[in-house]
């Protein structure tokens, strides 16, 4: 008889100690599988919502008052040329640089950043302290006097080639976007201003004698 009850109580003692262990596993896999899964949520979140960085805001900030001059300075063509090809020239970089400035404006005001003034005066602080990527290729206040004092074939001249030199500003703060940028949409536009600017330049060194 006492070895029977011997046996039981051993029997229910290593069931007791199986179900602890079956119970702790359990738990164990259970917790696990709940880390496993908040994981990717919290590390993919912070991207999905930004989209941008600061050489973004500073290719915007920058291009927009470089922009800005080079439609001032098509705008100075009608009342001093004569010459079809210049003045069509300057129409097309007016149509496209003029929605090309809201454009980085409203970007600007998507990624919660000031959107900088469209002085043309090479410079001035252009919002964030970005001020000297801005002036790449600008005319000075003394340069733009000289080209308004200008006319005929002289002004032509004068226009095309401080315009190539203002293109080829625009063009190397383009491709630092594309090397350094994280915006999509600002990189598309840094792509377009290099395609179409790289070809004005080209038709004006073909005008310029």
């Amino acid at each position: 008889m006492r070895k029977l009850l011997v046996g039981a109580s051993a029997a229910a003692a290593l069931a007791l100690i199986a179900g602890c262990t079956s119970s702790g596993n359990d738990t164990g896999m259970a917790g696990h599988g709940t880390m496993t899964t908040g994981a990717p949520t919290s590390t993919s979140a912070p991207a999905a919502a930004t989209g941008n960085n600061a050489d973004d805001i500073s290719f915007a900030q920058g291009m927009i008052p470089h922009h800005a001059q080079a439609v001032e300075m098509a705008k100075l063509v009608p009342s001093r040329s004569t010459d079809q090809k210049v003045l069509d020239l300057a129409k097309r970089i007016q149509q496209a640089q003029d929605p090309e400035i809201q454009q980085l404006t409203d970007m600007l005001k998507k990624w919660g950043s000031a959107p900088t003034s469209t002085s043309s005066t090479p410079g001035m602080d252009h919002g964030g302290g970005h001020g000297s990527a801005g002036s790449g290729g600008m005319m000075t206040a003394e340069e733009m006097k000289q080209l308004e004092s200008a006319k005929g074939a002289e002004f032509d001249r004068m226009w095309m080639q401080m315009m190539i030199k203002h293109h080829e500003g625009a063009i190397e703060m383009a491709r630092t976007e594309l090397s350094k940028g994280a915006s999509a949409e600002a990189k598309a536009l840094a792509q377009k201003i290099i395609d179409a600017q790289q070809a004005e330049i080209a038709e004006m060194q073909g005008l310029v004698k």
